[in-house]
C-alpha cells in the first residue's frame, strides 16, 4: 500500500479559464500551488498559508469554494499518493513566485501543451476547469 500525503491545493483561474500551475525547486512536474497540512492546521487555514508562501498573494475570502476530497498518485514522490483538499480560489493581487516556486504557467484545460503536469492537476483539477 502506498504512503499518503495529506496536502490542499488552490485551483486559481483566470478570465480564460486556464489553471495556474507552479513547479517547485528540484522537480520536474507542474502542479496546484499548495502543499502539506501542519500539525494543528485546518485545510483552511494551510491553504492561505501555502497561497501566500508560493505565490505572495492572498486569497479573497469570497471566493474560496471547495472541490471536495481527491486522491492522486504523487507527483513528485515515487510509491506516496496525495489526498488533497481542493479550493477555488481567487487572488487579491497578481501571483508572484515565492518560497520554492521556480516556475509558473497557465494552462488552457482543453489543449495543455507538453508540460509536465502532476496527476491531480490532469486529473480532477483540468476536469473541473474543462466545465466551468
Amino acid at each position: 500500500m502506498s504512503a499518503v500525503i495529506r496536502i490542499v491545493a488552490a485551483v486559481v483561474l483566470d478570465d480564460r479559464n486556464h489553471v495556474l500551475v507552479v513547479r517547485k525547486r528540484g522537480t520536474t512536474a507542474f502542479m496546484q500551488p499548495g502543499g502539506k497540512i501542519e500539525p494543528g492546521e485546518t485545510p483552511v487555514e494551510a491553504l492561505r498559508r501555502e497561497v501566500r508562501e508560493e505565490l505572495n498573494a492572498g486569497i479573497v475570502e469570497a471566493s474560496l469554494t471547495s472541490l471536495g476530497h481527491h486522491d492522486a498518485a504523487a507527483a513528485n514522490e515515487p510509491g506516496h499518493r496525495v489526498a488533497a483538499d481542493l479550493f477555488v480560489v481567487a487572488l487579491d493581487g497578481p501571483p508572484q513566485p515565492g518560497a520554492e516556486i521556480v516556475e509558473m504557467a497557465w494552462v488552457d484545460p482543453h489543449a495543455p501543451g507538453d508540460l509536465e503536469l502532476a496527476p491531480l492537476t490532469l486529473g480532477a483539477v483540468l476536469e473541473y476547469a474543462r466545465v466551468s
